[in-house]
């Protein structure tokens, strides 16, 4: 178990994947894994949603948005409002997510915007930041992450979780090191001392997402800052995210 006073929290991206019934076939094996040693998030393509809600209700598994557009309406085809994702049974939402930077050429100062607009609707804002290979190989890791998590909480939320998803380890099957993701988790945690306070930063989550598996985790989990997982790809096997969820509670 992370050596920490923190609770740990493991959120499944599913990313574009699933219909319905894959949805529900997961929830169904998932839930019936018993108690679990974390807080967990599921964060279902939005036409998932109800379909997930539906199958959480009365368990304690949260479900999330994987966007939000800052405005609470309006003529903007194709995205999704807190609004809608409070209606639809969210409590949590992703902000900042590689692939939508990438993707969608999200800037920070949007994504500060969008972690804004989570709060405004009760909705807890994941904030994801990371380095892209080109950049770490650069040496400018710590510049970029500086970068994103000052714009994302200058004058932004006060209330969000940390992801620090190194963007060379997302789905290429290459993970940071325990040891380089310590000292990117550590950073952070000192960014949040110097932006917030010493109580405040210590009681933060920062989770670690690039490539988890369960036979990664365990030892993941054992660095002092890190505080869980967002998972993408093994998020979508109920048996091996619940393995990965499992080694927060490991003695390993």
């Amino acid at each position: 178990m992370s050596p920490n006073r923190r609770r740990p929290l493991v959120g499944g991206n599913w990313k574009m994947h699933f219909v319905r019934d894959d949805a529900q076939r997961f929830c169904e094996t998932f839930l019936a894994g018993g108690a679990l040693p974390a807080d967990v998030v599921l964060f279902p393509s939005f036409p998932l949603l109800a379909t997930v809600a539906a199958a959480l209700e009365g368990s304690e598994v949260g479900l999330g948005g994987q966007d939000i557009h800052p405005d609470e309406k309006g003529a903007h085809t194709g995205d999704v409002s807190g609004l809608q994702l409070v209606d639809s049974g969210c409590t949590w939402v992703l902000c900042g997510h590689s692939e939508r930077r990438q993707d969608h050429d999200e800037s920070d100062d949007l994504v500060r915007q969008k972690a804004v607009a989570a709060l405004r609707y009760g909705l807890t804002p994941l904030i994801c930041v990371g380095e892209t290979q080109a950049e770490r190989q650069a040496g400018r890791t710590f510049e970029v992450l500086e970068r994103q998590l000052r714009a994302a909480l200058t004058a932004g939320p006060a209330t969000f979780t940390l992801a620090y998803e190194p963007i060379w380890a997302i789905g290429t099957g290459e993970t940071a090191t325990p040891e380089i993701a310590q000292e990117a988790h550590a950073f952070l945690r000192g960014l949040l001392v110097e932006m917030l306070d010493e109580n405040a930063a210590e009681a933060k989550r920062i989770l670690y997402g690039g490539s988890v598996n369960p036979q990664n985790a365990a030892e993941l989990i054992s660095k002092p800052d890190l505080d869980g997982f967002l998972v993408g790809g093994a998020s979508l096997d109920p048996e091996k995210f619940l393995a990965i969820i499992r080694s927060c509670g490991s003695d390993s």
